[in-house]
């Protein structure tokens, strides 16, 4: 079966800087992958490349077996939303118009039937008539959301959704993302809470300097070497009745913080 999203052996640069370097991934219908790694790794940029918001300058991206480069922007639009992870908005419109605008190849009244369930989906249909100027940071984070939810695209892109939400909210995007991939979308979502992508991701990719080092099930991804070698810390992972937790410490040099003595970041603890 062709994956919904494909990228194979993808380079790009930005502002004079590589931040996709061979970098490879696959996406099926009915998956929810979480692509982690520190600041920089090239999370965003791949996520952008496979939108084509970023041209590669070596490789490939696909969307449902068709290069991306290939694609007018409104057949992009077609197979895949997009969430960035800006949220600024520059008009003070209802939410329920922000969200219709997730579905622009819809009729009028088709467009905002879809940002309404989506509103409803994300738990905001009390916000629908209110201007996203006079909401919160979350209840703003949660029409963009719907937003992505309205289009009836195939594939799903987040780049960072659960940022600077609080914890219900937390829960409740990942919760709903993984709904989406259940019914069937693929969906690839951004993430630096690793014990949330273990517990919510089909699978786990983990990004540094711009490839993909590792790609499984969520612990088979995240293992104690990876976690040294690519996030600097001492972890390990600890079983619960709600799932996995992440037990770990950062490397500290000259304190020994995370390391037994005589080890180093690349011998876990």
């Amino acid at each position: 079966m062709i994956a919904s999203l494909t990228m194979w052996d993808a380079d790009a640069w930005l502002g004079g800087r590589q931040v996709l370097d061979g970098a490879d991934l696959q996406v099926h219908a009915g998956e929810l992958v979480a692509v982690v790694g520190p600041n920089g790794a090239g999370k965003s940029s791949l996520i952008r490349a496979f939108a084509g918001l970023l041209p590669l300058t070596g490789g490939v991206a696909r969307l449902q077996g068709d290069d991306v480069r290939t694609l007018s922007a409104r057949q992009r639009a077609e197979r895949v939303a997009y969430l960035p992870q800006e949220r600024r908005i520059a008009w003070n419109l209802p939410a329920i118009e922000i969200a219709a605008l997730g579905a622009p190849f819809l009729s009028g009244g088709a467009a905002r039937e879809a940002a309404q369930a989506a509103l409803d989906e994300v738990e905001a249909e009390h916000l629908a008539d209110r201007g996203v100027a006079e909401m919160s940071g979350g209840e703003r984070a949660r029409v963009l959301l719907a937003r992505a939810l309205a289009a009836p695209a195939k594939a799903l892109l987040v780049d960072e959704p659960i940022a600077g939400l609080d914890p219900d909210a937390q829960l409740l995007v990942l919760e709903r993302l993984k709904a989406r991939a259940r019914a069937g979308q693929a969906v690839l979502v951004s993430l630096h809470d690793l014990t949330l992508a273990a517990r919510y991701a089909d699978r786990v990719a983990v990004l540094h300097e711009g490839w993909a080092v590792a790609d499984g099930a969520p612990l088979d991804a995240l293992t104690p070497d990876i976690m040294a070698r690519v996030f600097g810390l001492s972890a390990r992972w600890v079983e619960t009745p709600d799932g996995p937790l992440l037990s770990g410490l950062r490397y500290s040099p000259g304190s020994g913080s995370g390391v037994r003595s005589g080890s180093s970041p690349d011998t876990v603890a």
